[in-house]
């Protein structure tokens, strides 16, 4: 990893350092690339510790370098707009110019929501596009969260 505080988004939104870690896939009908959540649970003020950090990082990451399947590539990152969901929360894309023979540039948005003692970071890929991850769904999940937390 080229960048410390893009090594910080990235732990962030995977859910390292949590005490549990859920991850979901979600395939739609009709969409190839698919989706998927985590659900990192944090110990009492450790998620808001983290939350933290992640926008701290956010401010400082623009792009980084790393290795995948296909070898080595530069992935920029560029905020969006903020939802207003959760305890906060914030929604940024990671972009990840074509390869050769590939389809398109690779384009996945993120959203990363605290509320309460929990992460859910929810991700939709696509290549040679730009889609976004339901936000019906994404409110509908956060909500859960919420009330699961209540007492």
């Amino acid at each position: 990893m080229s960048d410390p505080a893009c090594r910080t988004v990235l732990d962030v939104r995977s859910g390292k350092r949590a005490a549990a870690v859920v991850r979901q896939v979600f395939n739609w009908q009709g969409d190839f690339w698919g989706g998927g959540s985590t659900l990192a649970s944090y110990r009492d003020g450790e998620a808001r510790r983290a939350f933290d950090r992640l926008q701290r990082a956010l401010g400082a990451c623009r792009s980084y370098e790393d290795t995948g399947w296909e070898g080595r590539f530069t992935a920029t990152l560029t905020a969006e707009p903020t939802p207003d969901i959760g305890d906060e929360a914030v929604r940024f894309r990671e972009t990840v110019p074509p390869g050769p023979g590939e389809l398109g540039a690779r384009d996945e948005q993120f959203t990363v929501v605290r509320a309460g003692n929990t992460i859910a970071t929810f991700h939709k890929l696509s290549v040679g596009g730009s889609v976004s991850f339901p936000a019906d769904l994404v409110n509908r999940q956060v909500r859960r969260l919420q009330d699961a937390q209540r007492p």
